[in-house]
């Protein structure tokens, strides 16, 4: 089962293998909050900033990531601009936490443009070391590639994972991203995976 809503107290029940907004307004578009059987997702603020650079400080974490990892005040600037960015509607990153202790930060997934800013959506996922192996990414991820089905109708969502990245493949195929082959970027080569919006 999963919940989801916009804020505390207006939380709607959506059975399992479903997805939708909670209420018919126009707020509803918002990027709304899930709850899955161990977490909640919420959108990410920049309170979250701190607990995602202590996650990217660990070098295991962006083994396979291009980023501005080595110096604080780019590193910071980055994961700011990531979380303010104007995202199209319904979309953005979201925190992982757990439902039982909110406090504990898991991570985040993200729904966006590629690179933020490219014309096909994707599908991210980024946890620290403490939980991999869980199965939390994909518990995390399952909601919001339903909602990018379910509630923004998108004809396909995508992943570009690096092909030395085998614990994100597996998450990927466990959500039913299927493989199409292996694109460059920045450097390294990455396995594109897509998936289409189910008949």
């Amino acid at each position: 089962m999963y919940l989801c809503g916009k804020a505390p107290g207006r939380l709607g029940v959506v059975g399992a293998g479903e997805v939708s907004f909670c209420g018919d307004d126009q707020e509803s578009m918002l990027q709304p909050v899930f709850e899955t059987q161990r977490l909640i997702l919420l959108p990410r603020t920049l309170a979250d900033t701190d607990d995602c650079l202590a996650m990217d400080s660990d070098p295991e974490v962006t083994r396979f990531v291009a980023g501005p990892w080595g110096d604080r005040v780019k590193h910071r600037a980055f994961v700011e601009s990531r979380t303010l960015a104007d995202y199209p509607v319904g979309m953005g990153y979201w925190t992982i936490r757990l439902r039982a202790d909110p406090t504990e930060f898991l991570g985040w997934i993200l729904l966006i443009p590629t690179d933020a800013s490219g014309a096909e959506i994707e599908i991210g996922w980024r946890l620290p070391r403490k939980v991999w192996g869980s199965g939390i990414a994909t518990e995390a991820a399952r909601p919001v590639l339903q909602h990018a089905f379910a509630t923004l109708a998108l004809p396909e969502v995508v992943a570009e994972i690096d092909a030395r990245n085998v614990g994100s493949m597996r998450v990927a195929e466990k959500l039913g991203l299927v493989r199409r082959g292996e694109v460059v970027h920045e450097g390294a080569v990455n396995v594109r995976y897509t998936v289409p919006r189910p008949c």
